[in-house]
């Protein structure tokens, strides 16, 4: 049979070679350049194949395609993924979240990667409407891992960024319009896009936007409400004066915000917060008189998820104080309080700063005083760890042996990294510590830690085998016999021990 003319054309035409790769790249790992080599249709068959396994990325295959025939076109695709979320009420269990959240994250990637380079104004609507669906999604799914609230998170910082960059006047005016939804849900996610976008904005456009929020603000106060109305009312008053410490925060004006604090928390202002803001504008003065004003100062939320206690708290007020000092020109008051912080607290850093302040030759005898402070500080742990982090490993070592039966292995936090610096120098004072870490995890049954009593033990051992313990009472054997007989059936510890 006569071959086809396609077939002799094929077989006469020589096949393109394929596309060299650069000296040194890997050719077995996709990039640019190894994909690039690929021939096009073997790429589109993998991307074929991917797309029926894959919904999600078939999800953005569909999208980009979309994106050739315009911004209406994948508008319209995310519309309607956005209404199906609307319209859900089924709930989502741990079992089903990952594959929804991958479906949340995909929508947001095309409304990004697909909408946004035809029409950033069309995105950012589509990224509002996903957002004001936040509270429906999060009252439906198990989100214990956040992974859910990240795909919120990205959403938000990608509307704030296509709002600021939206021209000056648009993106006042994209503000202002959020305005009455944000008052509807004053804790809801577009609350956090509008404080995000407002510390973006061109601060010659905030005036109409400031105007607004302020008559609000003015409106919402006066207005009385039924019972159940109040507690939104106030929430409302709360988020708007917020807003204007942020318009005022964003045009630099302090004495404003600073007001505006005072208003918003008129019995307890963050004082730290309003000094820190003074001190960069070169206003010690006034930020000393706020640190030194004797008015309660509670944490907030935002404390607490920072781990911030009472005595950072004090701590960072100081700090704030010293700097105010210095800057005033009144060294020995500055000096006075990092003696103070170092005494209080075995602050080592306020210590060296101290010390680093001090006149030549001068540094020593103060060395000698606070070591003395060391020494006889009532929480031998503190001190401990103190010694440690300085370090002063001989004085940490005679701390230890001086008074071996008073360390509390519950105090791992110091312990542990105690022993472990003292191990190698010092190694009865490192026993005595492993010795309390691990009778304190084995008298509490603490079956969580046994993997790390277990370490204990066998760094007991090995410090045994090549150190003179000097008459250590009870000796190794002693002490480990001790151990069987007063823990013999705790088995998870021992398995552990004997499987190394």
């Amino acid at each position: 049979m006569a071959e086809s003319s396609a077939e002799a054309s094929s077989k006469a035409a020589p096949k393109a070679a394929p596309r060299s790769l650069p000296k040194g790249a890997r050719r077995t790992t996709p990039s640019v350049e190894t994909l690039a080599a690929l021939d096009h249709e073997r790429l589109i068959g993998l991307v074929l194949d991917e797309t029926r396994r894959n919904p999600a990325f078939r999800k953005l295959v569909s999208a980009a395609l979309a994106a050739r025939q315009g911004p209406d076109a994948v508008a319209r695709i995310v519309d309607r993924r956005l209404a199906a979320l609307e319209g859900a009420r089924g709930y989502i269990d741990w079992q089903k979240r990952r594959a929804f959240a991958l479906d949340l994250d995909t929508t947001v990637s095309v409304i990004l990667n697909e909408l946004r380079p035809l029409d950033a104004e069309a995105a950012l609507e589509r990224l509002l409407r996903f957002l004001g669906g936040a509270d429906d999604v999060f009252a439906r799914v198990d989100d214990g891992t956040g992974t859910v609230q990240g795909v919120y998170d990205r959403a938000a910082e990608a509307a704030v960024e296509i709002g600021a960059g939206l021209p000056p006047a648009t993106a006042a005016r994209f503000a202002s319009a959020l305005l009455p939804r944000v008052l509807a849900d004053p804790t809801g996610a577009l609350t956090v896009l509008l404080r995000g976008l407002i510390g973006r904005l061109d601060p010659a456009a905030l005036a109409p936007l400031d105007a607004e929020v302020t008559g609000l603000a003015a409106e919402t106060g006066a207005r009385a409400g039924r019972r159940e109305t109040e507690t939104l009312r106030r929430l409302q008053r709360r988020l708007l004066l917020r807003l204007r410490q942020d318009i005022a925060e964003r045009r630099g004006d302090i004495d404003a915000f600073i007001a505006l604090e005072v208003e918003a928390v008129p019995g307890s202002p963050d004082r730290v917060d309003i000094a820190t803001r003074l001190l960069g504008a070169d206003r010690p003065a006034e930020a000393l008189d706020w640190l030194r004003r004797k008015t309660p100062q509670p944490l907030t939320r935002a404390d607490l998820i920072a781990g911030l206690d009472e005595t950072a708290m004090e701590r960072e007020r100081a700090v704030l104080e010293i700097q105010a000092l210095d800057a005033l020109g009144r060294g020995a008051e500055a000096q006075d309080l990092r003696w103070r912080g170092f005494a209080q607290r075995l602050d080592a850093d306020m210590l060296r700063a101290y010390l680093a302040k001090l006149p030549d030759f001068e540094d020593d005898e103060a060395l000698r005083r606070a070591f003395a402070v060391v020494e006889a500080f009532p929480d031998p742990h503190r001190a401990l760890g103190f010694l440690v982090r300085w370090p002063d490993l001989d004085r940490a070592a005679r701390l230890v042996t001086g008074r071996p039966e008073i360390w509390a292995g519950e105090r791992y936090t110091i312990l542990a990294p105690a022993a472990e610096a003292l191990a190698q120098a010092h190694p009865l004072a490192a026993t005595i510590l492993y010795r309390a870490l691990l009778d304190d995890i084995l008298a509490r049954g603490r079956s969580q830690a046994y993997t790390h009593g277990a370490a204990y033990l066998l760094e007991l051992d090995l410090i045994a085998e090549r150190a003179d313990l000097g008459g250590l009472k009870p000796d190794p054997s002693e002490y480990r016999e001790g151990l069987k007989r007063r823990h013999g059936r705790k088995y998870g510890f021992w398995d552990l021990v004997e499987g190394g």
